[in-house]
């Protein structure tokens, strides 16, 4: 049974129930990690380590505590009547995968038809780095972006294309350098109508770089 994904609304800013721990606690967590390795905390080259790894987690996961459609929320309607294909291309992905905790690096294509407004081009990469910074599933992180778009600038359609490298498959399991997944959403016109699409395609493809591992 196919069940609907969430709407981008719900999605934007999860509902953390659980009591975030300190900073002290997240350290001893990561001390004990290191641990269990099998090496010893106290060591000059991993005293500080509990706290540099803190502080990366902060960063790495910093996307909890945005909400991707207030970033939407300022468009502008002087367009000049524009209603074509707006087209962000080789928007560079830094994710994490939720089941290993290991990077995601990749690049995202982002583009909409404009009904009546059109939005700064830096919101839409925030947009992808405010989802991209949690830990994710390259197929949820797509559907995400997209939805998120369509919802909040009601366009004629949003098109997403994410290449992607994962390295819970290239350095650990398998181990297979070289992989890139893709995965797409095409929502209203771009789903609709094949010609757009292949359109929105070629211009992804057209000098477009490999992903980096």
């Amino acid at each position: 049974m196919n069940l609907p994904l969430p709407t981008a609304a719900k999605l934007a800013k999860p509902d953390l129930t659980a009591e975030r721990p300190s900073r002290a606690e997240a350290e001893a967590a990561i001390r004990t990690l290191l641990l269990w390795a099998g090496d010893d905390p106290e060591r000059e080259g991993l005293l500080d380590t509990p706290a540099r790894v803190a502080r990366a987690y902060e960063e790495f996961f910093s996307g909890y505590k945005e909400d991707p459609m207030a970033l939407l929320a300022r468009s502008f309607e002087e367009t000049d009547g524009y209603d074509e294909m707006v087209v962000l291309r080789d928007i560079r992905l830094e994710s994490h995968c939720e089941h290993h905790m290991v990077p995601i690096i990749g690049r995202v294509h982002v583009a909409y038809l404009p009904k009546d407004r059109v939005v700064g081009i830096s919101k839409l990469a925030r947009v992808v780095e405010a989802y991209a910074r949690r830990l994710q599933i390259q197929e949820k992180l797509t559907a995400q972006i997209a939805n998120c778009i369509q919802e909040t600038l009601q366009p004629r359609g949003v098109a997403v294309v994410i290449e992607a490298a994962h390295q819970c498959m290239t350095t650990r399991g398998v181990h297979k350098p070289g992989v890139t997944m893709m995965t797409s959403r095409m929502l209203g016109e771009f789903r609709e109508d094949a010609g757009l699409r292949r359109e929105f395609l070629a211009l992804v493809k057209n000098g477009a770089p490999a992903p980096e591992a």
